[in-house]
């Protein structure tokens, strides 16, 4: 695998300057500019949002422990039948993200539906795409409907990792399937005189990359090293990220957030508990959390575990028509990118984002709203850096010219990942979501959702203000 080389001019003030965290600025830019064209495509068809909605977001081991993914799931499906007051009959499929499935309910996508009343009728299917796995789940529904297949569909996710499955060992396990098939006491007894304290160690789930063995933690660490990101920036800037999220949910911006009365839990559920604004002496103390002593990578600028469900209703823009909905907005363009595992894993973003935006004939400057997943603060500084560097371009893309960074007053000013949180399966609607909001708040036209995911692949979505929509 090459190894990521880079050059200094990647690191020019300029460029430092452009995502440097020099100021936390809260407040929220007007973009009131003329209207620009629309990115309709003749002979295509609109596919819209018409709303989306999710469970608040937790850190797992908190109020949804008792819980299975299912149940998230289900809560997500229900509250969007009744935020948008939808017939559930006028559905034709429900695609859902997951990336640790419970082996009990392996197409988490129907039983959550069923669960949450939809027709046995309707399909349902899971996807996986580890971090962008929701994204996968929207761009598959909107392909459907592209092909004439349906006219309306539900994208969603859920990530639940307060009761990840846990294996026997190999060893365990195939002594347990030989035991099955003995026939005899005798031969029972005698595989049972081959048990070992060996055979009682148990297999987590992976927690690292099957292709490198590397963990992300560790990548990501790699990573901002490579980019020269300091551990002051990267505090900084989930300062920023902590900081924005709490702003956002005190203004009330937060309005795709869905109240649950948790089972066995006395207070209802009503706002995401990640969200916490330190300070940077306090986020100084605390020591790397994957290559140590030196790294720069802490629990303070990663995000962390967390548990939660999403969805939102598509459909093309003729059905919401007929059916008297009010979209929020358009889907546009969208590609997937994939690069190397070991040096390139969360650089999704960098190559995604000159990609759709190609697409659409658009440059990053014609961008009113950006929403970018956060994984770790130094994963999203390094994208930043890796956008605005014409050798970067033109040495691993192939391009004459940088694409540019997102300027910091349009990238996630109602918070991210880092704070927010980050259900592997459900973050890309809340993204969504994010970018049709803000698009509606900020009067912008064009959003740009990217992700990175692991497997070193990635996500950019482009999303266009609906006429007429409100929040």
């Amino acid at each position: 695998m090459a190894m990521l080389v880079l050059s200094p001019s990647i690191f020019l003030p300029n460029i430092v300057k452009n995502v440097g965290l020099r100021t936390l600025a809260t407040s929220v830019p007007q973009f009131a500019e003329a209207k620009k064209a629309t990115l309709a495509k003749p002979g295509m068809k609109n596919i819209v949002l018409v709303d989306g909605v999710r469970t608040p977001f937790l850190m797992s081991g908190t109020q949804y422990q008792k819980l299975m993914p299912h149940d998230l799931a289900r809560q997500a499906l229900k509250g969007l039948a009744t935020k948008t007051g939808l017939d559930k009959s006028s559905v034709d499929y429900i695609s859902m993200g997951t990336v640790i499935q419970e082996v009990k309910t392996s197409n988490v996508a129907r039983e959550a539906a069923l669960g949450a009343g939809f027709s046995d009728k309707i399909p349902a299917h899971t996807v996986t795409m580890a971090c962008i796995s929701s994204n996968q789940a929207i761009s598959t529904c909107a392909g459907f409907m592209h092909a004439g297949v349906y006219d309306a569909c539900i994208a969603g996710g859920v990530e639940f990792m307060s009761d990840v499955p846990i294996r026997h060992s190999r060893k365990m396990r195939g002594l347990m399937l030989k035991l099955n098939r003995a026939k005899t006491a005798g031969a029972k007894l005698s595989l049972l005189s081959q048990l070992s304290m060996k055979h009682l160690i148990p297999e987590l789930p992976a927690v690292a990359e099957f292709s490198t063995n590397e963990t992300m933690g560790h990548s990501a660490d790699r990573l901002a090293a490579a980019f020269k990101i300091s551990r002051e920036e990267q505090d900084d800037y989930a300062l920023r990220s902590h900081t924005m999220a709490h702003k956002a949910q005190e203004d009330g911006n937060l309005t795709d957030l869905l109240s649950f009365k948790v089972p066995g839990v006395d207070q209802v559920v009503d706002k995401d508990n990640g969200i916490r604004v330190s300070t940077p002496e306090q986020m100084a103390k605390l020591k790397p959390a994957f290559v140590k002593p030196h790294g720069t990578i802490t629990a303070a600028n990663a995000s962390y575990l967390t548990d939660g469900a999403s969805a939102c209703l598509l459909c093309t823009e003729d059905k919401a028509k007929q059916m008297g909905w009010k979209p929020k907005a358009y889907l546009r363009d969208f590609t997937y990118v994939s690069q190397d595992p070991k040096d390139q894993l969360l650089l999704g973003p960098a190559y995604a984002t000159p990609k759709v935006l190609g697409m659409a004939g658009l440059k990053a400057s014609d961008v009113d709203v950006w929403e970018i997943h956060e994984a770790f603060a130094g994963q999203i500084l390094a994208n930043m850096k890796a956008m605005d560097s014409d050798w970067f371009a033109q040495n691993y893309q192939g391009r004459s010219e940088k694409v540019g960074a997102p300027p910091m007053e349009k990238l996630n000013t109602w918070g991210g990942s880092l704070s927010i949180g980050h259900p592997f399966g459900a973050t890309g609607v809340r993204l969504l979501m994010h970018a049709a909001h803000r698009l509606i708040k900020e009067d912008g036209q064009y959003a740009c959702i990217t992700a990175c995911a692991a497997g070193g692949q990635g996500v950019g979505m482009l999303v266009e203000r609906y006429p007429g929509a409100s929040v």
